[in-house]
């Protein structure tokens, strides 16, 4: 059997930064051993598969190690294929997850708008379980659906701040979001979820679900500009829209070939 594969980087308008998804179109649904297997070949943070279905395209995202349930980088991906290479004539893509729902990519320029549902989060006692996680003392601690958030006092502290993957690897959660009022940008923020298979991920579209609700509230307004510091760095425009949020970045193809299964 013979796969369409693409690799695009998301939330970037150049190659080699941005974080790299793979996508691979499919005209019906794998059996998800061999979803698993392809993500873990591709050695990606993510891997994107969709399949037609009507007026929208079913979606769903694996790491090498496991499907996850939500991924903002990927699903941009998705959509510039679709917009790009496939040909789809609307302005608007609709992609229905089995476990986030209804979710959108609108197409304005070069710009991708994906359309989230918010996260809803809660704030923790900062005990020594998320301490032992970082090097540095963050001033808030936040819980999400799936993540947990520690919130600094500067910029700095995100560039700098040295995460301690194995005590990050035994929280409860898909992962760890350290965030910071940026120096440029509205705010800053990096990634960890080494119990998901990504040490450090690049560009986390789905946890600015978390990131703008919080930032739209603690600067007082609805839309923000962020930017997180990975070795890759990416740029997002954020706009916080209540129950949902829109998450916006450009894409850059990286790679366009084919893949062979049995």
């Amino acid at each position: 059997m013979k796969l369409k594969l693409y690799q695009v980087d998301a939330f970037t308008d150049k190659v080699f930064s941005g974080n790299p998804a793979a996508v691979c179109p499919l005209d019906s649904w794998l059996e998800d051993d061999l979803l698993q297997k392809i993500a873990m070949e591709n050695n990606l943070a993510e891997t994107a598969f969709y399949v037609k279905n009507g007026d929208a395209y079913e979606i769903r995202w694996f790491t090498p190690t496991i499907e996850v349930d939500l991924c903002g980088h990927a699903t941009l991906a998705s959509a510039f294929v679709l917009f790009n290479y496939q040909s789809y004539p609307g302005k608007t893509v609709k992609f229905k997850s089995r476990k986030s729902g209804v979710l959108s990519v609108e197409r304005d320029a070069d710009l991708l708008k994906l359309n989230f549902p918010t996260d809803v989060i809660s704030r923790v006692d900062l005990g020594s379980e998320l301490k032992a996680c970082v090097d540095k003392s963050p001033a808030e601690a936040y819980k999400g659906k799936t993540d947990f958030m520690l919130v600094f006092e500067r910029e700095r502290d995100i560039r700098d701040l040295k995460p301690v993957f194995n005590q990050i690897s035994i929280l409860p959660a898909r992962g760890l979001i350290v965030t910071a009022p940026g120096d440029n940008v509205d705010f800053v923020s990096r990634f960890f979820a080494p119990q998901s298979g990504i040490n450090e991920d690049p560009v986390t579209g789905s946890a600015h679900t978390t990131l703008i609700p919080y930032w739209s509230k603690t600067l007082g307004k609805t839309e923000l500009t962020a930017m997180q510091l990975s070795q890759r760095i990416g740029h997002l425009k954020c706009k916080f829209l209540n129950e949902r949020v829109e998450i916006s970045g450009k894409g850059k193809e990286y790679l366009v070939g084919e893949i062979f299964v049995e």
